[in-house]
């Protein structure tokens, strides 16, 4: 019994101290209570084109967010070469604008336009603002607009894209920001996962990083939706693989997962008691219909700290009552548009235009009513009694709810498809559309009450249990000396005792492919790469008090550098090639199950692998990001036939530079659907080449992308044999290399790679 009153008063405590809030407004994705769900009751219940406050003329796919007099929107323009998203922040009076921000699209596979399907995200207690970019960019701003800090998620921690471009928000809970992204990075985050990362807030550093489920299918942009559980701090999302995941927030413990589908869940979810109701829009994991929405029993009793996931099930003997976790289910199906929550009623429209309403405690229907064709993106809104509901043909709607009916209030039709999310604060009505940013509403509307509050301030128990090292994660130059801040944490992730002194010893997980360690020294909490320009992986055990915690790191090389593989020893017995070989460095990101080293005449290359389809496309980095102004140049070949050949290329500051087997040309690209230009080169498998590029920028952001290639051991051309020019060129990126073997018939190789500066 004492034991249930102290969780009592410490959920008490946690509940109630929280940070003081700087900015009030609708600063996060689905609004101040994570459900859709406005308290405003001025809004204006007749949408007219003619009748708005203020348009923005830039098209978006996601909505905007609302916060001091500033509406701060993500949108895209320009066409080709030229298109570039953008973060605007606008006057909530006019639509003015007072800042923004633009950048290019890199290296991603994101196909027509399918830009900022997403929101940017505001700190409540700080006013910062915070933006995940479609290919994983993640940018820090001030509310001035000053750029803070920023990470290349793809080239940082092996970010991989999709067609879809589904992008999502930020989550920003205390002092950590959350991400989301489906990475191949490295070492026991090698495997492509959907994973979650927590960085500072206001520095970046990386905290933690989460792999909650298993293999996906799809990529996310399930939103997490933060909330407590007894004194924990916890968050609920959909992932790539079908699973539903509850996930510590202060540590990143996977806690549990409800598998729903075989494929991606990117829906986000609402929370209601002790419900939370998820939908989706594929295959189901039990049957073969598609689509579900279920509400499912959220666990009280979590994991402690160490302990394994828990697996939750439809059918589980350890619930007491014998009852499935899962409470009830409707055959209902939506890909991507979240539901509303709202007096104990969800409310959603299906992928066929069909508005329904469930009563989350019984799981009952209580209409369906079909209003439109088709849905996408766009979630409804639930504000002063009625929902606001946005179509991919351009339609809004204004309806008013009953308990076995919806009345269509008001219809319009608006300048371009919608497939972002209506939102409302102070008395106005905000819509992003395929063409403009609309604002409806009075001027001086009525002053909304609710915020997302800042998160509450978790009591430190007397105990602590792990230590937590700050970065978890670290990136080096050889030579270079990071400072490590060491915390130890107790049961709920709550900081008991900062900066304590820690012993550090390398530490090689029983279960690594790969046994390396990094070529860096640790003393007084500072962790210092050695002078050797070699690149190296490894991890770190710290110890303090009797706690244990681990430090995660990379070194990559300074430019020069080069690699011919020949002090690689072949010692790996090959599964289905019955040959010995070489894992690749571990410090590049995304390498070990995608390329190994092989012996060739006599020498030894970079080969890639064939019994992974899913890895038939390679693209791995390992360089630091920033890198800009240098030459990469390497010797290329690819197996196959007259009719079937693989592709292979370098990386040169987010440029692919690529010989393409099949179409017989030598290509300069970045978005194939932005940067991608070609010239016919004709090239024989089975016989080796020099690739060679080269990007100059000029001091008008202009740039020069030149690329070459010639038989091995002929003399080079002194002429380049592409070049192409980009008017907003990448100013930085990261060496790397591509290898395509279609269908992972055929190899394509590597050798003697060569980076120097221009």
């Amino acid at each position: 019994m004492k034991f249930h009153k102290f969780i009592v008063l410490t959920a008490f405590v946690f509940l109630t101290l929280t940070t003081h809030a700087a900015v009030t407004g609708w600063t996060n994705w689905r609004g101040p209570h994570q459900a859709g769900r406005s308290d405003a009751t001025d809004l204006p219940k007749s949408i007219k084109p003619a009748d708005a406050l203020w348009t923005h003329n830039i098209a978006g796919r996601g909505h905007a967010v609302i916060a001091n007099g500033r509406v701060f929107a993500w949108g895209y323009r320009g066409k080709g070469a030229d298109l570039q998203e953008v973060l605007l922040c606008l006057d909530e009076a006019n639509g003015k604008t007072i800042w923004e921000h633009g950048y290019n699209d890199y290296l991603s596979d994101t196909v027509y336009s399918r830009y900022t399907v997403g929101a940017p995200t505001i700190d409540p207690a700080t006013g910062w603002v915070y933006l995940m970019t479609t290919n994983g960019g993640v940018k820090c701003f001030n509310a001035d607009g000053k750029i803070q800090w920023e990470y290349s998620l793809m080239e940082r921690f092996g970010r991989l894209t999709f067609p879809n471009g589904r992008t999502g928000a930020a989550v920003i809970d205390g002092d950590l920001v959350i991400v989301r992204g489906v990475t191949s990075y490295w070492g026991k985050q090698g495997p492509a996962r959907d994973r979650f990362y927590a960085f500072k807030k206001k520095t970046g550093a990386p905290v933690w990083a989460s792999t909650p489920g298993v293999a996906p299918q799809d990529s996310s942009f399930s939103t997490p939706v933060l909330a407590n559980v007894g004194a924990r701090r916890v968050f609920y999302a959909g992932t790539g693989d079908g699973n539903v995941v509850c996930v510590d927030v202060r540590t990143g413990q996977p806690l549990w997962r409800f598998q729903l589908s075989h494929g991606g869940v990117n829906s986000s979810v609402v929370l209601s008691g002790d419900t939370l109701v998820a939908i989706h829009g594929k295959e189901n994991i039990d049957g073969s219909e598609e689509g579900r929405m279920a509400g499912i029993k959220l666990p009280t009793n979590l994991p402690a700290p160490g302990e394994p996931q828990l697996i939750l099930k439809d059918k589980d003997p350890k619930i007491a009552d014998g009852k499935a976790w899962e409470k009830w289910r409707l055959q209902h199906s939506m890909f991507t548009s979240s539901p509303a929550l709202a007096n104990g009623r969800v409310y959603q429209v299906s992928k066929t235009g069909v508005l329904v309403c469930v009563d989350v405690k019984t799981g009952k229907e209580l209409f369906a009513k079909k209003i439109n064709n088709d849905q996408i993106h766009s979630s409804p809104l639930y504000a002063d009694g009625h929902l606001y509901l946005a179509f991919p043909n351009g339609k809004f709607m204004v309806v008013k709810p009953g308990d076995d009916d919806a009345e269509i209030v008001s219809e319009a039709q608006l300048d371009g498809g919608i497939l972002g999310s209506p939102v409302a604060w102070n008395g106005k009505i905000y819509i992003h559309t395929k063409t403009k940013l609309y604002c409806f509403g009075k001027a001086s509307g009525q002053k909304s009450k609710a915020t997302l509050p800042a998160a509450p301030i978790g009591i430190a128990a007397a105990k602590a249990v792990a230590l937590q090292i700050v970065p978890g994660d670290v990136l080096l130059k050889p030579g270079q000396t990071i400072k490590l801040t060491v915390n130890t944490i107790d049961a709920n992730g709550n900081v008991v005792k900062s900066n304590v002194p820690a012993e550090f010893v390398k530490f090689i997980p029983p279960t690594a492919k790969v046994k390396t360690s990094m070529n860096a020294g640790v003393s007084d909490n500072a962790i210092t790469a050695e002078a050797k320009n070699v690149e190296s992986a490894g991890a770190w055990m710290a110890t303090a008090g009797g706690l244990k915690g681990i430090l995660r790191g990379r070194i990559l090389p300074k430019i020069p550098y080069t690699q011919d593989f020949e002090s690689f020893k072949l010692t790996v017995d090959h599964k289905t090639d019955g040959v010995k070989f070489a894992y690749p460095p571990l410090a590049w990101t995304g390498a070990r199950l995608k390329w190994e080293v092989r012996e060739m005449n006599g020498g030894k290359v970079f080969a890639k692998t064939l019994d992974r389809v899913l890895f038939q496309r390679a693209i791995t980095i390992f360089g630091d990001p920033n890198s800009s102004n240098y030459t990469i140049e390497a010797d290329v070949m690819t197996d196959g036939s007259r009719r079937v050949k693989g592709n292979i290329g370098v990386m040169n500051q987010r440029y692919f530079i690529t010989l393409v087997g099949n179409q017989q040309i030598l290509e300069v690209s970045s978005n194939h659907e932005r940067v991608k230009v070609s010239v016919p080169f004709r090239w024989s498998p089975k016989k080796w080449y020099r690739l060679k590029s080269r990007v100059d920028i000029a001091a008008d952001g202009t740039g020069i992308i030149r690329a070459k290639a010639w038989p091995k051991g002929e003399a080079e051309p002194k002429a380049w044999t592409l070049e192409v020019k980009h008017k907003n060129a990448h100013k930085k990126g990261a060496p790397g290399i591509i290898g395509f073997s279609p269908q992972s018939l055929f190899r394509v190789y590597m050798d003697n790679i060569s980076i120097k500066n221009n």
